[in-house]
């Protein structure tokens, strides 16, 4: 606890209160007269003690509750069905979580054209149900009959932790080394920095190249699987056991369709939540703090119903 700069000057503070109660103890036995008043002191000592220590475990607490929340949170966009319409969308909504990161002044950092890593106070309890299908319906810019397409994007709100809750065997893993790509033919070209890291028994894959060096890369590759791996583990228990589950919104399964973007209506609907917003333009500049309330404040309702 004196090792701990939030905890120290607690820890020197008892220590304090055990050389009073010491001293009022010695001085008790020296002189019978004084007894009675040195109990009453060390009683007194002893509950200041109890304040203190509870002070302490209170702080090492919320220390370790903040150590088990995500550090950050990574985004992976991925078109589904629809074609180069789906890719446009996917395109579409990575853009519309960058801004809006950006305008809550988180650090956002572009992993991969379709994948973002998100930093900040809040950013994970804020975008982690963000997990699932997104569809659009809209006409596309080179659809000259004027026929409506729906296309689908699939979103992964993956938790970054500071500790990994998983160990991946270095044996599962195999690596592949390629030139990232960069404007210009600059000597980003040249070297083969980007690093690809597939985890054979799932047979997922991660790739980062936003990295200058192969070692910052094979560190960010890692850190993407084991994100990946963690939100497999948490789709898996969330199917587990949703229908025990209280405080929950959806399954958190990539294969759940979460909202509709309907740019003919100029509305938005969340299928979780049964409930639909407008402007459509304004909500894909990153204006989205009206839906993450919403669900926010639907957890909570959840959180309190009895079991």
């Amino acid at each position: 606890m004196k090792k701990n700069h939030a905890t120290a000057f607690l820890a020197e503070a008892y220590e304090r209160l055990e050389k009073q109660k010491e001293s009022a103890l010695a001085t008790g036995k020296l002189d019978p007269e004084l007894s009675l008043i040195a109990q009453e002191d060390i009683a007194k000592l002893s509950k200041e003690q109890q304040r203190v220590l509870s002070e302490i475990e209170c702080i090492l607490k919320q220390e370790e509750d903040e150590e088990e929340q995500p550090k950050a949170i990574i985004l992976e966009f991925r078109a589904a069905a629809g074609g180069d319409e789906a890719t446009l969308f996917a395109k579409d909504l990575c853009n519309m979580y960058q801004r809006y990161a950006e305008k809550k002044g988180w650090r956002v950092r572009i992993l991969n054209e379709l994948t973002l890593e998100i930093t900040g106070a809040g950013a994970y309890s804020a975008l982690k149900y963000e997990t699932g299908v997104h569809r659009v319906q809209r006409i596309p810019e080179t659809e000259k009959s004027g026929r409506i397409h729906t296309s689908t994007a699939s979103i992964a709100a993956m938790p970054v932790h500071s500790k990994p809750k998983i160990h991946i065997n270095p044996a599962d893993i195999e690596m592949e080394f390629s030139r990232s790509g960069g404007a210009g033919g600059q000597n980003v070209n040249k070297v083969e920095t980007a690093v690809r890291l597939v985890h054979t028994p799932t047979g997922i894959d991660t790739r980062s190249s936003s990295e200058r060096s192969q070692q910052a890369n094979r560190e960010k590759a890692m850190q993407i699987l084991t994100a990946k791996l963690e939100q497999l583990l948490i789709e898996e228990d969330n199917r587990k056991y949703a229908d025990k589950r209280r405080g929950q919104i959806g399954t958190g399964d990539r294969s759940e369709k979460i909202r509709t973007y309907n740019f003919l209506q100029d509305r938005i609907t969340d299928h979780r939540l049964k409930k639909s917003w407008h402007n459509l333009p304004k909500i894909l500049s990153g204006e989205i703090d009206p839906i993450i309330q919403a669900l926010r404040e639907e957890e909570e309702a959840l959180r309190e119903q009895p079991d």
